[in-house]
């Protein structure tokens, strides 16, 4: 007499295989492919570098934030130990010097190679993807083995990396595997044929060294990397930061400045009608302003030519309700703020940005204005402005229902339009921060 085999194990079966097919995709999509032989494995790069390769490695080390992300405050250049704070823990940049233990003193120019194209490490590990390895692996191979000779020239220091801080399973390998088969594939730079020399080298530059995408981009609840080329806004977790789409014009002033405008912001913090602040203040202090004039003008122009070109889903556009000023609010404005931003809200030219017709005013979320009417701050401090003009913070001079009235005040003034800003909105950032 023949058993059957019952419908429950006919499906335990399916589930087995299918977990096993899927288990060895992700094996081979992380590991099998770089299989090598032996000598191919032990092979050096011989690339030939010459002053001019040194000083393009060094100037795109500082530009895509290299020196910024692995120098911890107070340590030694590129010797790593950085915080970084993520939704999912904290982690530690890695030792860049020439160190042979602890940094890249034995790795080989194929090794970073796979490092930004890859995202994987001298041993085979899978790097973290905050390092955002989507970005480096736009880099060409003559700009990684740049980078990479201009390292080895950093003074060695001995420093190993600190432990992750991340909630177990979250940064063991099958995660990290899985998770790069679902979101990774690396994304050479394809120019347009269609575009200007100088379009495509600030399309290269934002794509790769500037990596506005990390930011700027949209991910998931898995923090999936976004495309590379994805400027549609998102919020920065755990800082509680909107970037702004910067394909919306509603969103961003890039539309109305002009390329040399947009420049003179990446690379000094400021123009005539906008500062830095907030994390775009953190970038331009530490790689913007590295950026030479010919280049910040290049993704000016490529990122002025995207506004208006791609429909944004950041933020919702229907509002229904319109903020307006309460009575007391006018006052609260002529005593806390006018005497920087303008009676009217004009501003002052190269010091204090407008309020009216400022996008950022009217940004449907309100989180970077609560931000900076709580705890103010300065803009960046650089080679061609070294003492900007700051914002006093008002944490302890004004209360949740005081900054909702200034907020609602200057959203509903001089032709701006947005929705009201809330005592409890202000009460979430101001909790988020203890």
């Amino acid at each position: 007499m023949t058993q059957r085999t019952s419908p429950l194990k006919w499906v335990a079966l399916l589930i087995t295989a299918t977990l096993l097919l899927l288990s060895s995709w992700v094996t081979w999509d992380n590991w099998g492919r770089f299989i090598q032989p032996a000598s191919s494995q032990n092979s050096q790069a011989t690339t030939q570098v010459n002053a001019a390769d040194l000083a393009r490695g060094e100037y795109l080390a500082h530009i895509g934030g290299c020196v910024a992300c692995h120098t911890a405050k107070g340590g030694e250049t590129l010797a790593g130990g950085r915080r970084i704070d993520t939704p999912f823990g904290a982690v530690f940049s890695s030792n860049l010097t020439s160190a042979k233990e602890t940094g890249l003193g034995s790795w080989t120019a194929a090794d970073f190679e796979n490092a930004l194209h890859w995202g994987r490490s001298r041993d085979g590990h899978l790097l973290l993807p905050v390092f955002p390895y989507n970005h480096t692996s736009v880099f060409t191979r003559d700009d990684v083995h740049a980078i990479f000779a201009w390292l080895q020239t950093v003074k060695p220091v001995e420093q190993a990396q600190p432990a992750h801080r991340l909630t177990w399973p979250l940064g063991t390998q099958p995660v990290i595997a899985v998770w790069r088969s679902l979101f990774f594939t690396p994304t050479p730079f394809q120019a347009s044929v269609q575009a200007s020399d100088e379009w495509n080298r600030g399309a290269y530059l934002v794509q790769s060294a500037g990596h506005c995408a990390a930011c700027h981009g949209q991910r998931n609840v898995m923090g999936s990397f976004p495309a590379v080329d994805d400027l549609s806004g998102g919020l920065m977790r755990p800082q509680l930061w909107i970037a702004p789409s910067l394909w919306d014009a509603k969103q961003t002033s890039l539309q109305q400045n002009t390329p040399n405008d947009i420049a003179q912001l990446l690379r000094t913090g400021h123009n005539a009608s906008s500062v830095a602040t907030g994390p775009m203040a953190e970038f331009v202090q530490q790689t913007g302003q590295y950026l030479s004039a010919e280049d910040a003008r290049a993704m000016a122009v490529y990122l002025k030519s995207k506004v208006g070109s791609v429909t944004s889903s950041a933020q919702p556009t229907n509002v229904n309700v319109f903020a307006s000023s309460s009575p007391a609010a006018p006052e609260l404005y002529k005593t806390h703020c006018a005497t920087c931003h303008g009676e009217r809200g004009e501003g002052k030219a190269n010091q204090y940005p407008a309020l009216a017709g400022n996008p950022a005013i009217v940004a449907t979320h309100p989180q970077n204005l609560i931000q900076m009417m709580l705890y103010g701050g300065y803009g960046p401090s650089t080679k061609e402005n070294p003492r900007p003009y700051g914002m006093p913070p008002y944490l302890f001079t004004l209360n949740n229902q005081q900054i909702a009235e200034v907020l609602n005040h200057i959203r509903s003034q001089w032709g701006n339009q947005a929705a009201p800003v809330s005592p409890m909105q202000v009460d979430s950032v101001r909790a988020a921060s203890y």
